[in-house]
């Protein structure tokens, strides 16, 4: 493991516990410090029907147990704890919040939202999207298992498309050895895309996770009664989210509502998962050519469906 590494990770820690208050004897401006505001959190948030147990907690918290004992007795003595054997077991004993702990938790909790909305506040929408995607990912990473992570699609902005040619021509250089004359392909589709853009017939959808681009597709106008699909791409990395089916039929509805007739695309024969792809959203093999392209001799594919 790199020094370096280890050494930007514990500088990251530094700026978050000072960033959150974390350092503070007293947390929110209350008399709690964060371990106790921390065990008050769990209490209110746990189901109604098992409330948990110090040793439920201490599992939930990786705290040592003696010390989180001391914490619940403190809380417990300030009156914000009860203290009840389960209904179950005897010996367990069940940890809820009083009538003053609900009061003091829903203050704490109001101003812990009031500093993370101040810290939010100044930052673009895709700035916010970007930092709430870069902490989910950080958990993921570090096996926090949070739900799994999701997707959305969404229009284009300022600097997305050139993100997608470059990213598509990385992907099938990687992929399938295409040279650059791929990247000038997707680039002049691209183009030609936003100079003839007409909103009422084409769009483009965009499909973020975590703040990132994981893939995309467009949908134009061939003529009045057809529509073509291009340039279908997924991230290696986002593959197995059922997104590439989803951008299909994404397109397919958009142009069922517009009243295209028919829909078609052009693709290789080596793009197996995408193939599989079409076929299951209706798709039909027209037609194949041989050419020579991307420095590669490969099988053009026709392929359409009736809408």
């Amino acid at each position: 493991m790199l020094s370096q590494d280890v050494a930007a990770f514990r500088d990251f820690n530094r700026f978050h516990t000072r960033l959150v208050g974390a350092l503070n004897e007293h947390l929110l401006a209350s008399d709690y410090a964060l371990p106790q505001v921390r065990v008050l959190y769990e209490i209110a948030t746990a189901p109604h029907d098992t409330p948990p147990s110090a040793r439920d907690l201490g599992a939930v918290l990786r705290m040592d147990s003696g010390y989180l004992s001391r914490l619940v007795s403190a809380l417990a003595d300030d009156g914000l704890i009860n203290r009840l054997p389960s209904k179950d077991n005897a010996k367990r004993l069940a940890l809820t919040l009083t009538d003053k702990g609900q009061t003091v938790y829903a203050g704490l909790n109001a101003n812990s939202a009031q500093e993370a909305a101040a810290l939010l506040d100044p930052l673009s929408d895709p700035d916010r999207r970007e930092l709430i995607g870069a902490m989910s990912k950080i958990r993921r990473l570090l096996d926090d298992a949070p739900k799994p992570a999701t997707f959305i699609l969404r229009d284009p902005e300022p600097g997305d498309l050139g993100w997608i040619i470059c990213q598509q021509a990385r992907l099938y250089t990687k992929e399938y050895g295409w040279d650059w004359t791929f990247e000038a392909l997707v680039a002049e589709i691209v183009g030609q895309f936003v100079k003839e853009f007409d909103p009422d017939k084409e769009k483009c959808w965009v499909a973020e996770r975590e703040g990132e681009i994981i893939g995309s597709v467009f949908l134009v106008k061939q003529d009045g009664e057809t529509a073509k699909l291009r340039m279908l791409y997924v991230e290696s990395s986002a593959r197995g989210l059922g997104l590439g089916r989803r951008l299909v039929e994404e397109c397919i509805r958009f142009a069922q509502a517009k009243g295209y007739r028919r829909m078609e695309l052009w693709t290789n024969d080596v793009l197996v998962a995408a193939r599989k792809i079409y076929q299951a959203t209706g798709f039909e093999l027209l037609e194949e050519t041989p050419h020579h392209s991307f420095g590669k001799d490969l099988i053009g594919q026709v392929w359409g469906r009736d809408l």
